[in-house]
């Protein structure tokens, strides 16, 4: 009877790992799916575009890199540049401040405690959209427009990040250890950062990645303010790209840039993900 029910438990086992692996398989497909035709579509003319769907690659690759790479009306390298620039330092400052804040909320008993922490949940169901139009106004009244600090630092406050850092404290970081920094003489600066910040490593390559994806792709804010042709970001110019006059808009050159502009969030994936492991590598040994 046990050796029934063994090869029982078995079997469902099996067919359970087996539906998994195909329902990952095919979520796989799907992700992996668009960026492939992505990359066909970038070697591809305009005519061969409009003449329909193919899964092989054509000879155009180079040319379309060319056209998009000397384009009179972007300058490609310059506004990967600008939005690296903008992306980085918003990653760096949102990982940072929210697990500053975090800590704080964390560590620190007062009595405001709560309402700070129900305050900011609060602040994180307002859309952003709803605080645009004040926040336009205020950039045109500080004459900050044609500027990267409104697109910067803001960033600082992102409630989301926070409450995902708050919640991965909760499960990692002991008060003991805190309160042993202290015991040893250890500032409160110097603890978080040298104390909690490298327990946290996982967590902040992981909101890193979203951040920086998520800089890097902003398209609403940054077309509102930034009008000057050598401050433009990479969503700017594939809009631009896009909305050119149909005599001359070349579907394979939109394509190329596209590509361009995934690559350094690509770059910057596969080196965090890499902390990602480490980190939890660590944390599992260490456990």
């Amino acid at each position: 009877m046990n050796n029934k029910e063994n090869t029982k438990g078995r079997i469902q086992l099996i067919l359970a790992r087996t539906v998994a692996y195909i329902i990952l398989i095919f979520l796989s497909f799907l992700c992996l799916f668009s960026f492939y035709m992505l990359i066909i579509n970038a070697t591809r003319s305009n005519f061969q575009l409009q003449s329909g769907f193919t899964l092989l690659p054509k000879d155009h690759f180079f040319i379309n890199l060319r056209n998009a790479w000397n384009d009179f009306s972007i300058n490609i390298p310059r506004g990967m540049l600008n939005s690296f620039f903008i992306a980085a330092c918003c990653s760096v400052l949102t990982t940072y401040f929210s697990a500053l804040t975090a800590y704080g909320i964390h560590v620190y008993r007062f009595k405001l405690r709560r309402f700070a922490f129900y305050f900011i949940m609060a602040v994180m169901m307002i859309p952003p959209q709803v605080s645009a139009v004040g926040f336009i106004q205020l950039v045109y009244k500080l004459h900050l427009t044609n500027n990267y600090i409104p697109l910067i630092i803001p960033s600082i406050a992102a409630p989301v990040v926070f409450f995902y850092m708050k919640q991965y404290l909760e499960s990692v970081l002991p008060m003991e250890m805190v309160e042993a920094a202290r015991i040893d003489g250890s500032g409160e600066f110097y603890t978080f950062n040298h104390v909690v910040l490298p327990i946290m490593k996982p967590a902040l390559a992981v909101q890193m990645i979203f951040s920086f994806v998520g800089s890097w792709n902003n398209y609403f804010i940054p077309a509102l303010l930034l009008d000057k042709k050598e401050l433009k970001t990479v969503p700017i110019m594939i809009a631009q790209l896009r909305s050119a006059d149909y005599s001359k808009f070349d579907m394979g050159k939109v394509y190329m840039f596209i590509l361009l502009a995934i690559l350094p969030v690509m770059i910057v994936y596969i080196i965090l993900s890499k902390a990602i492991i480490k980190g939890v590598t660590a944390g599992s040994v260490k456990g």
